[in-house]
């Protein structure tokens, strides 16, 4: 099979005291109308600044564009009963004609989150695990029944069903127990903040645990979710970045590596090394100041963007 290669963007910064309808709207026509493959939202339920909701959001994109396919990166699959889940993700499967791509992962440390969810933080995996069991059953469209730990279902049917047959499901995380999840249930695996030089380990470490399973995640469904930002000069590229990075997350020379701050050239070099670990899709965010995050995006659809999907 001939891997394909692509790269889809997730909002950066996200203005405030702007009119978020009208932003939303030219952050989608661009990309819509460029070689940008896809676009992401992220999950807050709790956030210092305006986030899109990605449930309602996706909703809005399947219904204003043709071509631009998006997911979620990535659900925060212990927060949601999966078969509202599973139906609500299904519809818009069907309203954007089968353009979505659903990613779960197990949330953040933060306990404050899961106790405004009514969820406990201990339960996270278990209940990922359960939801992505039902979430698989529910998208087939056939009744289902299911006695798990957390959820009893007694002949449930999700209609419609997904376009997509079977709809993909990719996994994001760093942990051993996400590259696991990712083997023995998903079909992708997309981790964020983890170097080149790490992000083969893990492939393989997917790959093993699906073979472990009797199972197989295809080659070309791996990727990264990178921070970028484009400036002939890569220490005023980084110094205008650094603002709106979440620190705390890796140290300084871990977050050099996994980050692109630089000229296009160093944006397509620091993909590359990710692609010889087996990497094909990636997520590009824009760390900017948000009145120049337009302005970053059509720079990275045209020169890092289409000569990357030409590869």
């Amino acid at each position: 099979m001939k891997t394909s290669y692509r790269i889809g963007v997730m909002p950066g910064p996200w203005p405030e005291g702007v009119d978020a309808r009208d932003f939303l709207w030219s952050f989608v026509d661009l990309c819509e109308g460029s070689a940008i493959d896809s676009v992401w939202f992220s999950e807050r339920l709790s956030s210092p600044i305006p986030v899109p909701e990605p449930m309602t959001t996706m909703a809005a994109i399947a219904a204003r564009t043709e071509r631009l396919k998006f997911g979620p990166s990535v659900l925060i699959a212990p927060f949601r009963t999966p078969v509202l889940m599973a139906r609500e993700l299904a519809m818009i499967d069907v309203l954007s004609g089968g353009r979505l791509l659903p990613a779960v992962g197990v949330g953040t440390e933060q306990e404050r989150e899961f106790r405004a969810a009514g969820v406990p933080r201990k339960q996270r995996a278990r209940r990922t695990d359960e939801a992505i069991h039902i979430l698989r059953a529910c998208w087939t469209g056939e009744p289902v029944s299911f006695d798990g730990e957390f959820w009893q279902l007694d002949g449930i049917s999700v209609l419609p069903r997904p376009v997509q047959q079977p709809m993909p499901l990719w996994i994001g995380g760093n942990s051993v127990a996400a590259m696991g999840r990712a083997g023995r249930l998903g079909d992708g695996w997309i981790p964020s903040f983890i170097t080149p030089e790490k992000f083969p380990v893990g492939v393989q470490k997917t790959l093993a645990f699906a073979a472990e399973a009797g199972r197989v995640v295809p080659e070309d469904h791996f990727g990264a979710l990178v921070y970028f930002g484009l400036d002939a000069d890569p220490a005023r590229a980084r110094a205008s970045a650094l603002p709106f990075i979440p620190r705390g997350r890796v140290d300084d020379a871990a977050l050099d590596a996994c980050t692109a701050f630089g000229p296009p050239e160093l944006v397509r070099e620091r993909l590359e090394a990710y692609v010889a670990g087996g990497g094909s899709k990636f997520i590009l965010r824009p760390m900017c100041p948000p009145d120049r995050m337009l302005e970053q995006l059509a720079w990275l659809a045209a020169e890092v963007v289409a000569p990357f999907h030409r590869r």
